[in-house]
């Protein structure tokens, strides 16, 4: 920049020719020179000023904001921060069709040692003993003395009380660790259905929960899904009916001396599954181990309703004439030969002599052998197996249960004529308790395909594919109604006043291991449905190896075992299902109550 002179030379020569002096043009011209440098500087000042308002102001407002949020949020712990991935331990509940609660979490303790912690390992050990008497001693005594290890488990659940008294030791290497487990608050009730849990990823501060059977097991990439926010799930069991048929269940198996008992309660038009009970059963709170040897059918791990494969006898004669029902061969009154029937060196008779010829349905009443032996040889072995598939017999029930999804019923591999009569009535084939009531709910419903469940159905308006006709199914359900009201009925003792039972009986003498069958080891079982009018449940109740003394006789039939069990069971349930009482013969008016 080019900087002006402070006594330029013209004005200088300007001012000495008017006579005037020329130094005050220097005073004028620094005059002005010095009010530009103070502009100057006050511009500048000026604008550090403002920039350091705006800073102060900005930063004011941040800081405000930043205590206003703080103010209008909800509060949050200090979390900590652990090396590695977090383990996910979180479940959801399991609730029954009410809402009650089957299985759900609780807050516990885990009980650890640090070996280099401890003052005195050995009265450590001792003291330790004395709290919880299953723990080994001199194991203890080893880990906690082992100088290599600085981590030892003691106890994975401790209980409150338990937790006190290992505190009052006042050992400093014995320390605790938050974690949750898995409840069942009705213990035994529901074993079967639930199956139980274990402990999967462990840490110190958390434990991932896995199931191992029944419905946790099925369910537990759900139950553990942290993007349904432990919403619950909800099965098709009503608690209270779960109850009442347990307890009916073990009275009868322990008065019948049996040993073991299984009984499914079915609607038969939706297949949702409102108890499920197979004895003896475990506490999935504290769930034994699997059996690694001997019969599974021992361990109480073994759900006899969902796994066992039995021959279950009688029960499966009204098939037989579903079936000739279906072909147009016969109808309930058509008369059949019930005389003793040879085939190849083998002659087949019935248990009692129920005369030459018998109709239809006295050949289901009486259960005579001869008459269904006849009748599925008329209808064709091809017919035989259209309809036992058609009903489920060649599948796994697809049920919530990875024991029932992995159970085939045992089948012929050449089914012969021999396998035809021998099927007729219920040997020679093995299905398990669960097949039977999706047969039973198919013959009962109207003739429609049926899908057992245990989960609570939001629609219970669909309806599966034909599988016999209305008309077929009306006769059958009267069949089995009368094998329950008649006298002669072979489940006669099974009638439960107002609830019109129908059913049908199946003893089956077991399987030896060794060949042949055992002469005095029987499946004693009762297919039944009610009320018959309008069916809307199906009843399964059965007992292996049933003994009783009655009437001076050792009795193991069905109809003296597993009959009366159904019937009690029949009219625990039926109030809390909200099933009214039908009383045909009484005739009582308001009009003649308030005439009396």
């Amino acid at each position: 920049m080019r900087r002006k002179p402070l006594r330029p030379l013209a004005h200088v020569i300007a001012s000495r020719l008017q006579g005037e002096n020329p130094n005050l043009i220097e005073a004028d011209e620094r005059c002005n020179r010095n009010q530009a440098i103070q502009v100057k500087t006050r511009v500048r000042a000026e604008t550090r000023l403002m920039l350091l308002g705006i800073a102060f102001i900005l930063g004011f407002c941040a800081i405000g904001g930043k205590m206003a949020m703080l103010a209008s949020s909800s509060p949050h712990g200090v979390s900590k921060h652990r090396v590695g991935s977090e383990i996910m331990n979180q479940r959801a509940n399991i609730i029954d069709r009410n809402g009650n609660i089957l299985a759900t979490n609780m807050s516990t303790q885990a009980l650890y040692a640090q070996p280099p912690l401890m003052i005195n390992p050995k009265k450590a050990a001792a003291d330790l003993q004395i709290i919880f008497p299953d723990i080994n001693y001199d194991q203890l005594v080893r880990d906690f003395s082992d100088e290599k290890k600085k981590f030892v488990w003691v106890k994975k659940q401790v209980s409150p009380e338990k937790r006190q008294l290992v505190h009052d030791l006042g050992e400093p290497g014995l320390l605790f660790g938050n974690r949750e487990m898995r409840l069942y608050p009705n213990g035994k009730l529901a074993a079967h259905i639930l199956g139980g849990t274990r402990f999967g990823e462990e840490g110190v501060h958390a434990a991932e929960i896995i199931g191992v059977g029944g419905v946790e097991k099925y369910f537990d990439t759900m139950l553990r899904d942290p993007a349904l926010e432990g919403s619950p799930l909800q099965l098709s069991i009503d608690l209270s009916t779960q109850a009442a048929t347990r307890q009916v269940l073990e009275d009868g198996m322990r008065f019948t001396n049996a040993k073991g008992a299984s009984a499914i309660l079915m609607n038969i038009h939706t297949g949702e599954i409102l108890s499920l009970v197979s004895l003896p059963d475990f506490d999935p709170n504290n769930r034994p181990h699997d059996a690694v040897s001997g019969d599974a059918s021992d361990s109480p791990l073994f759900n006899r309703a969902a796994q066992g494969l039995y021959e279950l006898g009688s029960t499966f004669k009204i098939f037989t004439a579903a079936t000739s029902l279906e072909k147009g061969l016969a109808n309930p009154q058509t008369i059949i030969d019930t005389t003793p029937f040879k085939w190849n060196r083998k002659t087949f008779r019935d248990y009692r002599d129920y005369g030459p010829i018998n109709t239809m349905e006295d050949v289901i009443m009486k259960s005579s052998n001869t008459g269904t032996i006849r009748m599925a040889l008329a209808a064709g072995s091809i017919s035989q197996q259209d309809t036992l598939k058609d009903l489920g017999f060649f599948e796994a029930v697809p049920v919530e249960l990875g024991e029932a999804s992995r159970t085939k019923p045992l089948i012929p591999k050449n089914w012969s004529d021999s396998s035809t009569i021998t099927i007729s009535y219920g040997h020679g084939i093995s299905a398990t308790p669960l097949h039977l009531a999706t047969a039973y709910s198919i013959i009962s419903n109207g003739g429609y395909q049926v899908k057992p469940t245990l989960k609570r159905l939001k629609f219970n308006n669909l309806r599966g594919k034909k599988i016999i006709s209305e008309k077929t199914s009306k006769q059958l359900v009267s069949m089995l109604r009368r094998v329950v009201s008649e006298e002669k009925g072979t489940a006669s003792m099974g009638e439960v006043v107002g609830y019109e039972v129908a059913g049908k009986t199946g003893t089956a003498n077991k399987p030896s291991p060794t060949g042949g069958y055992y002469d005095k080891k029987v499946i004693a079982t009762f297919a039944s449905v009610f009320p018959a009018s309008k069916p809307k449940y199906t009843l399964i109740v059965s007992l292996d190896e049933p003994e009783f003394y009655a009437l001076g006789e050792k009795r193991r039939a069905a109809g003296w075992t597993a009959v009366p069990v159904a019937a009690e069971i029949i009219s625990r349930v039926a109030p809390i299902l909200n099933l009214r009482p039908i009383m045909p013969n009484l005739q009582v008016t308001y009009t003649s109550l308030k005439s009396q």
